[in-house]
């Protein structure tokens, strides 16, 4: 039996960590509860202790449960720590290291996966100090299960709440290496690309990555091994995901070609169609008087038409992005059967989707179009991932 940890926090939210445990029995896992001094007002010690079976914990001074099992054993002696639902107290306390009761002490000295299911306020989700504190654990190895968009507890509607218990055990899984994509390899292409016009100045576009870095973290949450194709961006790396830094539509070809075979390959990446004839080995100087230079252009390798071509290295799965400003279902659906991919999402890039939180797009397949609600990327990436796990089983 698989034994976890599960620390539940002073959220509304407590009430879904009973049924995550409820399911989590069912699977098959052992599950210890923690209860927070905030959880505890939430959810009882004695509801708790019904659903896991066994004796819930929370108190760090407490002789009795020091002597009985200590902290340092309920860090060590469970395969995975599970924080449902985490508040941005809980994630803030993390981030710095502190260690002021049991829960932030078991965090703070395992040596275990620890997986963190926030819940709070929109806002609060929102507030650059609770994404710096995320980013921080994120680049630390602690991985993610939500926040979803739906109805709050204020009541207001945002990203902030909760994922429901099915997920978040989805979740653990994949945490802990028996998730629904392990053994399976997905190439992914992220960010811009930068086309050299002399050392100084390029061609470029203003893709931030986001939405390409959300799939991969969302396909290596699920089991994947996940090799991450970017170009230059200002973002962390998903933890987890093995990341290759290009600048040049030429040098993504290049590393995603380098990385076959795989099982499935998303290009996300905005590519340049076109770079400069000639790169200039000595920047380019303005002459007064002089007429600008002009730019000769050719046009770039296609990396979604080289990784759909038909061949024993041809990913099983290849799915493309068509961000359209006009007209955006009748081109993407042009370029799907272009391309040769399987699968192309299409976007709507004319109302600033570039660096935005959210995106809304639409999944083309061969069976026909299916419109997704807009909604932040991790959930599009999440969504996909889903699907993805689908097709590969």
């Amino acid at each position: 039996m698989r034994r976890i940890l599960l620390i539940v926090s002073g959220s509304v939210a407590a009430y879904k960590a009973l049924e995550f445990a409820r399911l989590a029995r069912k699977a098959g896992f052992g599950v210890t509860g923690l209860l927070t001094a905030g959880g505890a007002r939430f959810i009882t010690p004695h509801a708790l202790a019904a659903i896991t079976g066994g004796r819930v914990y929370g108190d760090l001074w407490s002789l009795e449960e020091e002597a009985q099992v200590g902290h340092i054993r309920l860090a060590r002696d469970h395969e995975a720590i599970i924080v449902a639902p985490a508040t941005a107290d809980l994630i803030a306390k993390m981030a710095v290291g502190l260690a002021d009761d049991l829960a932030t002490t078991v965090l703070l000295a395992t040596t275990r996966p620890v997986l963190v299911a926030p819940a709070m306020n929109p806002t609060m989700w929102a507030h650059p100090a609770t994404q710096a504190n995320v980013e921080t654990l994120r680049r630390r190895g602690v991985a993610f299960a939500g926040p979803e968009e739906g109805e709050m507890a204020e009541p207001e509607t945002g990203l902030g709440r909760l994922v429901e218990p099915p997920t978040l055990l989805e979740a653990v899984r994949a945490v802990l290496g028996n998730g629904p994509l392990t053994g399976r390899h997905a190439l992914v292409t992220s960010g811009p690309t930068f086309e050299a016009i002399d050392p100084v100045r390029f061609l470029g576009n203003r893709s931030s990555g986001r939405q390409g870095h959300a799939i991969a973290a969302a396909l290596a949450s699920l089991g994947a091994r996940v090799t991450l194709v970017s170009g230059p961006v200002s973002l962390p790396d998903p933890p987890g995901v093995r990341v290759v830094r290009v600048e040049s539509a030429r040098e993504m070809l290049a590393a995603c070609e380098a990385a076959l075979p795989a099982d499935v390959a998303v290009c996300a990446a905005a590519v340049a169609d076109w770079r400069p004839a000639t790169e200039t080995a000595a920047k380019m100087k303005k002459v007064a008087d002089a007429p600008p230079p002009a730019i000769s252009l050719i046009e770039n390798p296609d990396i979604l038409a080289t990784l759909s071509s038909p061949g024993p290295r041809r990913p099983r799965l290849v799915i493309g992005f068509a961000a359209e400003t006009e007209n955006v279902l009748a081109h993407a659906q042009e370029k799907r059967t272009r391309k040769g991919c399987d699968w192309i999402l299409a976007n709507d890039v004319s109302t600033g989707v570039f660096g935005a939180e959210e995106n809304t797009v639409t999944l083309l397949t061969e069976a026909g179009a299916e419109p997704w609600p807009r909604m932040g990327k991790e959930e599009v990436a999440r969504r996909l991932a889903s699907r993805i796990a689908e097709v590969l089983r």
